[in-house]
């Protein structure tokens, strides 16, 4: 019942800058937590930044002090910044969102994805 869709990948260099957005439309009062994933070739679907609908945040110890998620409550999207980017961050970016709390939480729902291509 809820439907999320990624905007904002793209190819960059080194040192770059992408700016993801997922916009979530349906049954979004019952989303708890929005979360970014990402899965690289040869690699498990990794969770790199979460955050709840009272703006509570958690990253993965890759991308912090780089990364920063937030929500845009007029527009119903939850925005992923993607500074200082590297060649390892290549992958195809997912969100995701259900019910629960930053560390315990189901993935009720998945976006289509959209890939991101950094280059050396």
């Amino acid at each position: 019942q809820v439907q999320l869709v990624e905007s904002g990948g793209g190819s960059v260099e080194t040192g770059g800058s992408l700016r993801l957005s997922c916009a979530a439309s349906g049954s979004i009062f019952s989303i708890s937590v929005l979360g970014w994933y990402r899965q690289s070739l040869g690699k498990k679907r990794e969770l790199v930044a979460a955050i709840t609908r009272d703006g509570r945040t958690n990253y993965a110890d890759s991308v912090k002090g780089r990364w920063t998620i937030s929500r845009d409550y007029a527009k119903s999207t939850v925005d992923l910044q993607m500074n200082s980017l590297k060649p390892d961050d290549t992958a195809v970016y997912y969100c995701s969102c259900g019910r629960g709390d930053l560390g315990a939480w189901r993935n009720d729902y998945w976006g289509q994805g959209t890939q991101v291509t950094v280059s050396s």
